[in-house]
């Protein structure tokens, strides 16, 4: 189980993230939704322990992650919402060195390496420097790296970003595939219907602060919505979407 308590963080004296509590149990999908701002990315690197919280802890089976950090991240699997990669490294040698870095043994991370690399339809490009590759097939190397050890806790940050249709409804089907197989899956996310359709349970954020909490038919029972897009801008956003559509299309069009 992962659990954060009373989670917070602040640079000088701007919350990012303020008394954020959760919990990731095996087999759950937790989507995490809230507007630019509002602390998902600090958030997602606190629970990675990329970043350690000002006040609060994340812990994993009970035991803070930063006392033993190379441990918490064997069992982690991370999806970043940037993909920061090595340009003059090909996809197959910065998988190698992710495997690598993991301690895979030699034969079991080759093997890794090219099933997943084919299901994904990079096996034409595996040789090929990242730095020509687009931004869709960065996303692919990013989630075959998080992947390809058989985590037990995913953290996806934005996973959808840059692919094709395709590859979406892949990733959209293993998400629920790998609840099923108990792992624990954290989705951060501003494409709705997805989360929606994902995930068992939701935190709707707000500047730092959780609006809401709990399995997702629950969440949009309590705000009396049917759907999550109405959830989020009934307890976010507070605008006539309409409205401002329009208003942008009045000012395209005028002289």
């Amino acid at each position: 189980m992962l659990e954060a308590k009373h989670l917070s963080k602040f640079y000088g004296s701007v919350p990012a993230v303020q008394n954020v509590a959760l919990t990731l149990e095996p087999g759950q999908v937790l989507g995490y939704l809230g507007p630019n701002g509002s602390g998902k990315s600090t958030t997602v690197k606190m629970l990675t322990g990329l970043l350690e919280p000002t006040y609060g802890e994340v812990t994993y089976h009970g035991q803070n992650i930063h006392k033993d950090l190379i441990a918490y991240r064997k069992v982690l699997g991370y999806v970043p919402e940037e993909p920061n990669l090595y340009p003059h490294l090909t996809g197959e040698e910065y998988l190698d060195m992710v495997g690598t870095l993991r301690a895979m043994s030699s034969p079991r991370k080759s093997t890794r390496i090219g099933s997943l690399v084919e299901l994904f339809s990079l096996w034409p490009h595996r040789h090929v420097t990242l730095g020509s590759y687009s931004k869709g097939m960065r996303q692919k190397i990013l989630l075959i790296a998080a992947l390809m050890d058989n985590p037990d806790v995913l953290i996806l940050d934005e996973p959808l970003s840059g692919l094709d249709v395709t590859t979406v409804l892949v990733v959209k089907s293993l998400i629920q595939a790998l609840s099923a197989q108990g792992k624990s899956v954290f989705y951060c996310s501003h494409i709705l219907e997805v989360v929606e359709k994902v995930c068992s349970h939701l935190i709707v954020l707000r500047k730092g602060h959780v609006l809401a909490h709990g399995p997702t038919s629950a969440v949009r029972e309590k705000i009396g919505k049917s759907s999550l897009e109405d959830v989020f801008l009934e307890l976010v956003e507070d605008v006539d979407v309409t409205q401002i559509a329009n208003e942008i299309v009045e000012v395209m069009v005028s002289s």
